[in-house]
């Protein structure tokens, strides 16, 4: 039998080769048609699977919590992800996925657990480009391939989702006190960002703009990568270097078509592009995630979401 440290070696190790892989879950027949569809959260945010356990209510909870669980000494709140999404259970909610996310533990209900599907990043399309975007999806994963009749899941937006649940008062703000000063940057050079997901989109531009410093925004690694090369032939064209454009790029981990760390790679290997600096902003946490970080050159790594954390990392690696 493989032993655990070797899964967790094994699953660690896809991110040198642009892979993932994805738990598919059921949630019950959608409003629109009636039909059952396959969900996916990423592997690396699920920290068990376990069957519900009795749940007790919380006085004056906030819509979509079924309440809060003691597991293994840890009073986890649960999230009824069916109703959150707009589906019906049709044998009730009988599983419960336990997740640690930017910071945070919380476990989301679930009618059924189908499988684990290793996948690269290709075989994932960002849900707003292809059309059916929905601030609760990130992206559509082509289970078996970019075939006609392959098997789709909805890759659901923790962020979005953990945003949409909290009360107002916990909800992310950026407050200028916090985050410091201005950037100074090279005049003429831009903060290039990328993520897939609307919700950290929306608190990066925040801060960014509280910072005062010109970005552009892209949803995936392969958009950033395609931006980067239009950039670097630009500035060769005006006798320029990439880093008189691009003073560096912020990048999450997961993303359709091309993940952070490919990004990352990408870059690092490219001579025109190797001396910009790279900060990774992600909700996977670990500190095998933090040494493959360093293993393809990034010069940053933070968590999603505090404020003056990334603005004290983007500060760390900016050129003097």
């Amino acid at each position: 039998m493989k032993s655990v440290q070797k899964e967790i070696d094994e699953r660690t190790n896809l991110t040198s080769s642009n892979k993932f892989e994805l738990l598919l879950f059921r949630l019950g027949t959608d409003g629109a048609l009636g039909q059952s569809e396959l969900f996916g959260i990423n592997v690396f945010k699920i920290r068990e699977i376990v069957a519900m356990p009795a749940i007790t209510p919380i006085v004056g909870a906030t819509p979509h919590s079924l309440g809060v669980v003691n597991l293994r000494g840890q009073v986890i709140p649960v999230l009824d992800l069916p109703s959150i999404v707009g589906c019906k259970p049709t044998t009730g909610l009988n599983i419960m996925l336990v997740t640690e996310y930017a910071r945070t533990t919380q476990a989301f209900a679930v009618e059924s657990v189908e499988d684990i599907v290793r996948l690269d990043w290709n075989q994932v399309i960002s849900a707003e480009s292809s059309g059916a975007g929905h601030n609760l999806v990130t992206s559509i994963a082509r289970l078996d391939g970019n075939t006609d009749g392959t098997r789709l899941a909805q890759v659901l937006d923790v962020e979005a989702i953990l945003q949409m649940v909290s009360p107002e008062e916990e909800k992310h703000q950026v407050d200028p006190e916090k985050v410091g000063p201005k950037l100074k940057l090279k005049p003429g050079t831009i903060i290039l960002a990328a993520d897939d997901s609307f919700v950290a989109r929306s608190l990066i531009e925040q801060e960014l703009k509280v910072l005062q410093a010109p970005y552009e925004m892209v949803k995936s690694g392969k958009e950033a990568w395609e931006r980067l090369n239009a950039l670097a032939r630009t500035a060769e064209a005006e006798g320029l270097n990439i880093t008189d454009k691009v003073c560096m790029v912020l990048t999450d981990l997961e993303m359709p078509e091309m993940d952070g760390f490919t990004l990352t790679r990408n870059i690092k290997q490219d001579s025109r592009l190797s001396d910009l600096p790279v900060v990774i902003h992600s909700s996977l946490l670990g500190s095998a995630n933090e040494d493959h970080v360093r293993s393809v050159g990034a010069n940053g790594y933070v968590a999603k979401f505090v404020a003056e954390d990334l603005a004290n990392t983007i500060r760390s690696v900016l050129p003097k």
